[in-house]
């Protein structure tokens, strides 16, 4: 059962790592009202419970595994029961992720490792557990849920920046090797910052409450592009206005948008309400923040990101004027 453009995701088995909250959950949502066969995987179980109810409820038959994405014995257990499950592996997506915003120096080293060992060696975990499913298949689409990291660097978040621009090095090279394989797609995501419980759950050593830049978007916009890519295969898509803008700034003046970011960041965090240190979710799984949404999207929200769209598009204006003046 080749998954071809145009085909049904009926009774197509997908698995989704990272679904018990955000872009992973708004996936199982997605997917399961296209009645495909869903393998969730997450720390949080019981959470994964609450999801795969929902997905029943759309139609969809799901199975659970909880899963720690930094174990590799227990993603090769995810792929495993996958197959067992359903006979084959259809998608696999990478999708847990976890944030640890602070100072590089502030910030315990185990902090950044963990970050790393996530979001980067975790996909590394979950290529190398299906991949050999999809090479004796003869087909299969892997997606790397990267997130606009993988473009613009952020200060104060370096590690995340570490292991996004690595997934997309990853990604790359991968696709390469498997060139002979036509029916095989690695397929990378590149959202905008999200509307997600992310942001709830980071490692924050910076000593200040944490809010996501706007504008943010909804998650559940992340899922049906997964369901898009699982039906026609592309090898990236960004979604969101402010992805494609926050890399073109980073192409044209790197040195001028970081030093911007920096300072914005520097003065949110000064005027911040103050906030405790904490590992966030990154060595345990948190027992709030499992929707799909993290509330971000007030009427105050929406109204800052409307005034940041238009700062956002001076910016590049700028951007691009002192590109044009530089190379005369």
């Amino acid at each position: 059962m080749k998954t071809t453009p145009g085909e049904t995701l009926q009774q197509k088995v997908i698995v989704i790592t990272g679904a018990s909250s955000g872009a992973g959950r708004a996936a199982a949502i997605e997917f399961a009202r296209k009645q495909a066969i869903l393998v969730l995987a997450a720390r949080n179980e019981e959470a994964l419970a609450g999801i795969a109810r929902e997905c029943e409820a759309l139609g969809a038959k799901t199975h659970i595994v909880r899963t720690d994405v930094t174990d590799p014995e227990a993603v090769k257990n995810l792929a495993d029961a996958a197959v067992t499950v359903g006979g084959r592996i259809d998608v696999w997506i990478n999708n847990a992720g976890v944030l640890a915003v602070g100072a590089f120096e502030e910030t315990p080293v185990d902090i950044h490792a963990q970050v790393i060992r996530t979001n980067l060696i975790g996909y590394v975990y979950g290529a190398h557990a299906v991949l050999p499913y999809f090479i004796k298949q003869g087909y299969g689409i892997l997606m790397n849920n990267i997130s606009v990291g993988g473009w613009y660097p952020v200060p104060y978040g370096t590690a995340y920046s570490a292991s996004k621009f690595g997934i997309r090095g990853f990604s790359e090279a991968l696709r390469g090797e498997l060139i002979r394989f036509p029916h095989i797609h690695v397929c990378n995501l590149f959202p905008a910052f999200l509307d997600s419980p992310g942001t709830q759950h980071a490692a924050n050593f910076t000593g200040a409450a944490l809010k996501p830049a706007p504008p943010v978007y909804d998650p559940l916009r992340v899922g049906r592009a997964m369901v898009r890519l699982a039906m026609h295969p592309r090898n990236s898509v960004t979604i969101g206005s402010v992805a494609p803008l926050l890399r073109f700034a980073h192409f044209a003046a790197p040195g001028l948008s970081l030093a911007i970011t920096a300072r914005v960041m520097e003065t949110f965090f000064k005027n911040a309400d103050c906030s405790p240190h904490t590992s966030g979710n990154l060595f345990e799984p948190l027992t709030f923040g499992t929707s799909i949404h993290g509330g971000w999207n007030s009427a105050a929200d929406i109204d800052i990101r409307k005034k940041r769209l238009g700062k956002g598009a001076l910016l590049l204006a700028g951007l691009v004027a002192l590109v044009v003046i530089a190379k005369k």
